[in-house]
């Protein structure tokens, strides 16, 4: 689905002090079954020699773009502007694309024109060297391809069903929604995919298309911390007003889902006022079920016990 003399597809990828990882990532394009795409990498004040590694990799399909530190939504935001294709996939630094990822998606835009979002599952993999799938209840096992039909009942029982480098979108439409968040330090991908799913179809390939890397250690994600105020809380309840009676059973229980998780992450980091907090903002989208006050419970726990009883709740869940 050529458009003139643009290539099929942009692939934008973020760097940011990512010099251990960044040419695996761009290294996993490179093998791709097609090869009708450029690569927009954009270096946010990148103080390593991550900008380097990409420069030394000589090819016409690669450009570099600089800039000061503004975040990973402002540099999507910046390759989105600089991107000539009409379709649009992103690729994080230290992630990586199984060979046939673009092909996924370029098929499922011709096979399912109505979509502007396209999508395949991913693997979890860790530095031991195992993987796994996500648990996405209420999509099809592979070989299954096909449009979603209720991406908020995914989502709100499920892993993420969307995972940036496992996703390609139209141009129009990620510029409809103003692109990420910037000033979102945690969820600008998920309040991302939300606006999106409330406006436009998505195709999803059942079939893993990328590789999730987890860190070694979590400082090496930002943005663990829960943000306060609560931009994407807020967002999500804007979005949920906006969405009236389409969608607003299963959307009520994803922001629902929203404030559990902050809830978990603050108990974890003993703050257990501010989980307190929103287990009540939780419930009060969808009601006071068992898990939270389970998770109500726990907050009444020393922190090294919480952590215990939480993991435990996990493996039931």
């Amino acid at each position: 689905m050529k458009e003139g003399n643009f290539p099929v597809i942009s692939v934008i990828m973020p760097l940011y002090n990512k010099e251990r990882e960044v040419e695996r990532a761009i290294r996993s394009v490179l093998v791709q079954t097609v090869d009708d795409y450029e690569v927009i990498v954009v270096n946010d004040g990148s103080t390593d020699k991550g900008p380097e590694i990409v420069a030394e990799m000589k090819d016409p399909r690669i450009r570099i773009i600089h800039q000061s530190n503004g975040g990973v939504s402002a540099a999507r935001n910046r390759g989105i502007e600089e991107a000539k294709s009409n379709l649009i996939a992103f690729l994080d630094a230290d992630d990586e694309w199984l060979p046939n990822f673009l092909e996924k998606v370029i098929r499922l835009r011709s096979a399912f024109p109505i979509c502007d979002v396209f999508a395949t599952k991913y693997l979890y993999c860790y530095s031991d060297g195992k993987t796994r799938l996500p648990t996405l209840r209420g999509i099809p096992k592979d070989p299954w391809e096909g449009v979603l039909a209720d991406y908020f009942f995914i989502a709100s029982k499920s892993d993420p069903p969307l995972w940036t480098s496992a996703v390609a979108v139209t141009k129009r439409a990620i510029t409809s929604v103003g692109g990420f968040p910037v000033g979102v330090s945690s969820g600008e991908d998920l309040l991302t995919w939300a606006r999106l799913a409330l406006r436009y179809s998505i195709a999803y390939s059942a079939g893993p298309g990328s590789r999730y890397w987890f860190p070694n250690d979590v400082s090496e994600r930002p943005g663990r911390t829960p943000q306060i105020p609560d931009l994407v809380g807020n967002e999500l309840a804007r979005l949920l007003d906006e969405a009236g009676l389409n969608n607003g059973d299963e959307l009520t229980e994803y922001v629902s889902l929203w404030h559990k998780m902050r809830a978990v992450i603050f108990i974890n980091l003993g703050e257990n006022q501010k989980a307190l907090l929103e287990i009540r903002k939780s419930a009060s989208y969808s009601g006071m079920s068992i898990k939270l006050l389970l998770l109500k419970a726990i907050t009444k726990t020393p922190c090294s016990i919480s952590k215990m009883l939480l993991r435990l709740l996990r493996k039931k869940s």
